[in-house]
């Protein structure tokens, strides 16, 4: 038998193997729930990767809700895209970033009135996936209650799904997810002085 025989008799069985373990796995995972995704981390990609669950999840015919905090005044690809669609509501604090307002209590209030919206989405059982971009710094921040975050999370609706974003997820929202997704940031172009680009970065 010749090295290429070998190495695919080889690759067979091992692929063999590994079917077997996947469709048990598959097979023992039978409980439904709805999830709480967790993206966190210092690397870019958190917000884009809730965002494609925002866009398959439209596929799906799924009705659902984004809220934003702590974002930029320009506009962001993502917003211009779902902004109008008819399964997606969007809701923006639009105070910019923390850096440009520079004004701590007008952050507060702001924070508050965006998250009474997103209590309003997350107990709302016609909402299947509820996106919350960038919620960690409200919590760092002390800018909204952790317990009454935590409290609305965990007592939404039972067939609606929420994803939260941002740096620095508390442990209690670590402790309370089904999923986290810690990004990483091992390179970066802003780092080298390039400015960001439209499409890539909002």
């Amino acid at each position: 038998m010749g090295n290429q025989e070998e190495r695919d008799k080889r690759h067979k069985k091992a692929m063999k193997r590994k079917k077997a373990h996947v469709d048990k796995r598959i097979a023992e995972a039978t409980t439904e729930k709805n999830l709480l995704v967790v993206l966190t981390g210092n690397g870019k990609g958190k917000s884009s990767s809730a965002f494609g669950m925002l866009a398959r999840s439209v596929g799906h015919g799924m009705r659902c809700a984004v809220v934003q905090f702590i974002k930029g005044q320009w506009k962001c690809g993502e917003q211009e895209n779902f902004a109008d669609h008819p399964l997606v509501d969007f809701y923006v604090m639009n105070t910019g970033f923390t850096w440009e307002t520079q004004d701590r209590d007008k952050d507060i209030t702001a924070a508050k009135k965006t998250w009474g919206q997103a209590e309003k989405f997350l107990s709302d059982s016609r909402y299947e996936l509820v996106i919350l971009d960038e919620l960690t710094y409200m919590l760092t921040y002390g800018y909204l209650e952790k317990l009454r975050v935590l409290d609305a999370i965990k007592n939404r609706p039972g067939n609606q799904h929420a994803v939260v974003t941002g740096r620095n997820a508390s442990k209690e929202l670590i402790a309370l997810a089904d999923t986290v997704s810690e990004i990483s940031n091992t390179k970066h172009a802003f780092d080298y002085g390039i400015k960001v680009q439209k499409g890539i970065d909002y």
